[in-house]
């Protein structure tokens, strides 16, 4: 039975990020599958990454906080890892930002020559306020797969990874009236990544 990591980035639960996480835990479950559902905001997550969390080149068993063990211990846990997060400034928040930071550290995620993440899953899920015609013309969806994909998953041993955007998020400019129908669309298209994303 697959267990998968939901890291969830964003601070209000009545979100729509919150409710496509909702959505793809729902999903899961229903394909038997369990998750562990890691919302930073919630469960007050400080990105800030301090002395006793840098990484010491000279030493990969180097002893982190308990927070950032615990952290990797549900990393470790996990057969897929599924990252849903609102795209700010064409990239994750900053809590993703510093969770990768603090979390998948030296001599854990990466330094060494079998890497422990080697064989899992992971799929990075974030909702861009943009239509999709505006991130491809400025070839910001590839750009956001080449830091993803390649500069955090693949670096780190995790060779099925995928990067997916759901474009046109933004409600505030729907007419009310248009907004459930818009939210259903968002839904049907975090189905369909989930659906990719999984094995056959």
């Amino acid at each position: 039975m697959p267990h998968t990591l939901l890291v969830l980035a964003h601070p209000r639960p009545d979100s729509l990020t919150a409710q496509v996480a909702a959505r793809l835990r729902a999903r899961i479950e229903e394909a038997d599958g369990t998750v562990d559902v890691l919302d930073l905001y919630s469960e007050d997550f400080d990105p800030r990454l301090t002395p006793v969390d840098e990484p010491d080149w000279e030493d990969r068993e180097k002893k982190y906080s308990p927070e950032v063990h615990a952290h990797m211990d549900r990393v470790v846990a996990a057969d897929d890892i599924l990252v849903v997060f609102p795209v700010w400034w064409f990239a994750p928040p900053a809590v993703v930002k510093g969770w990768i930071d603090r979390v998948w550290n030296y001599g854990f995620a990466y330094g060494r020559s079998r890497p422990r993440l080697a064989g899992k899953r992971m799929l990075w899920l974030g909702l861009a306020g943009g239509p999709d015609a505006d991130y491809a013309k400025a070839g910001l969806d590839s750009a956001l797969d080449v830091q993803l994909r390649v500069g955090v998953s693949e670096f780190c041993g995790i060779t099925d990874a995928s990067v997916h955007l759901l474009h046109a998020t933004e409600l505030s400019g729907v007419p009310p009236a248009l907004r459930p129908a818009r939210v259903r669309e968002v839904l049907a298209a975090a189905d369909a990544a989930l659906e990719s994303h999984l094995p056959r």
